[in-house]
This record gives structure tokens, sequence and C-alpha cells, in this order.
């Protein structure tokens, strides 16, 4: 179920809801659209794992899973895939709203049926793999109470959209090795320098920069709260500024991506108008 993984999409679930809530928050509200996020989040990484069990199988960092290690039969898998991204579904339309429900099954098709086909054929899937990424909060914006069509709402989006992608160019120049091993048609493929990785790091970070101003400029946040998003920007893409193909800056670079998400969010939560 890459429970790891999908920490962040509980976490972002849950800023969303608070962004969107007036106080005190509804406990009871947030808890079943967070149960209804985590159990389709959940299913739809088991029919992802489903679909790669053989490329998995050929890759060090994906060979232990339960699947390609044999640990785990097909049928459980997608029984289990199944069973937790159909009650996600009918749990946040029976507990939270429609519309939480119709995000929650457009986040696993959109993940299952579109991202996990094109990776074997273009690096473009990175784009794409970054939109079921980017609802989570969306879902906890509506599953508040909020429109779907709320500046926010999609504010929360975009910044979930473009922080991905320079988080996943850093781990999928780390791992190259690994995605050609398997198949995979990454953007870091051949990239032996990084020197392509960098400049798609650079400019996504450019973009996340653009993003802050437009918050501001919608009035989500005061200005001073965007001069302090480029400055956390900048100090995230400081190591790989200095890349010349090691390692260490390249992984300090997708580190420093971990700590912005949790940091800009807590900056918003308390800034947010």
């Amino acid at each position: 179920m890459k429970v790891r993984l999908n920490v962040f999409v509980l976490i972002t679930t849950f800023f969303g809801f608070w962004l969107a809530s007036d106080w005190p928050l509804d406990g009871w509200l947030l808890f079943h659209t967070l149960v209804g996020t985590a159990a389709a989040a959940f299913g739809s990484a088991a029919f992802n794992q489903l679909m790669e069990v053989e490329d998995d199988a050929r890759m060090k960092r994906t060979a232990d899973r339960p699947l390609p290690s044999r640990r785990m039969g097909v049928v459980k898998a997608f029984v289990i895939g199944w069973g937790l991204a159909a009650f996600g579904c009918i749990h946040l339309a029976a507990k939270v709203n429609n519309i939480a429900a119709i995000l929650a099954g457009v986040t696993i098709a959109i993940y299952v049926f579109v991202y996990t086909p094109m990776k074997k054929w273009t690096g473009l899937n990175t784009l794409i793999g970054a939109i079921p990424g980017a609802i989570p909060p969306l879902i906890g914006w509506v599953g508040a109470g909020r429109a779907w069509t709320d500046t926010g709402g999609w504010f929360l989006f975009a910044l979930l959209f473009f922080w991905q992608l320079p988080h996943f160019v850093a781990i999928s120049w780390l791992c190259r090795e690994d995605y050609e091993e398997g198949g995979y048609q990454m953007w870091s493929n051949g990239d032996h320098s990084g020197e392509k990785t960098k400049k798609l790091y650079l400019a996504f970070s450019v973009c996340m920069i653009a993003l802050g101003a437009v918050g501001a400029l919608c009035h989500l946040y005061p200005w001073w709260v965007a001069g302090l998003h480029t400055a956390i920007v900048f100090w995230m893409l400081t190591p790989v500024m200095r890349h010349q193909g090691e390692r260490e800056t390249m992984r300090s670079g997708f580190l420093r991506t971990l700590v912005y998400l949790p940091l800009v969010l807590l900056v918003l939560a308390f800034t947010w108008s």
C-alpha cells in the first residue's frame, strides 16, 4: 500500500481541510475525509504494483515488495486493492460528500490507468503522475464543505503539483539505473552527468516561486509570505545549483524537498486569509 509515500497524501489532505475550515474544526468530518482518502490511496497503490510486478522484480529498490518477492499472490493483492479503492470512494460519498468521492475516483483512474502505463513509453509520465498526487488537498478542501471551484483549493492543487516535479526528478536521477533496468522511460534516463535533471529541477523551482506570487495576488496570504516562500525555494534548490554530477548534491536537493512541503504548509496554516 506504499504507506510511507501515502503519509504525504494524508498530510496534504489534512491541510486542505484545515485551510478550508472555520474554527473549530469538525473532527468527525475530518476523520471520515482522511479515512476515505487513505483507503483510496492505498487501493490505487496496490493496483499500481499489480501492473508492475515483473518490472519491480528487476529493480533493487522494489524487488523486495510483496508481489515481486512472491510473498503475496496477485489474486489477494487484487482483492485488497479493489476493496480499499471501492471502500474509500463509497465512504467519502456516504460520510463526506459526492464531490470528494468523485475526486478520489479521478485520482485512482489517472494514477492506475494513465500514469502507470505511461511510465513505459514517455518521460512525460512525471507530469501526469503529479496530477493524482496534487488532488488530495483538494479532496480535503471540498471535504470541509467548500466548493471545488474555489481559488484556494486550486492553489493548493498547484502547490502540490509543482512541488512534486523537482522532488521526483531528483529521486529519478538518484535511482536512474534502477529505472532503466526496469524499462521505465524517465527524464533521467541516460543523464549520467545530471545536467538535464539539474535544469529541470531549477525550472520547476522557478514555477514554484511564481506560484507563491500568484497566491499573494489572489489575496490568499500576505505578500511577505510570498517572499518567505521564495527564500524557502532558494534554500531548497541551492545544492542542486552546485550539482556537477555528484550524488550528494542531488540527494541534498531531494531531501530538502521533503522539508519544504510541511514547512510551507505550516506557514500557510497560520497566514491563510
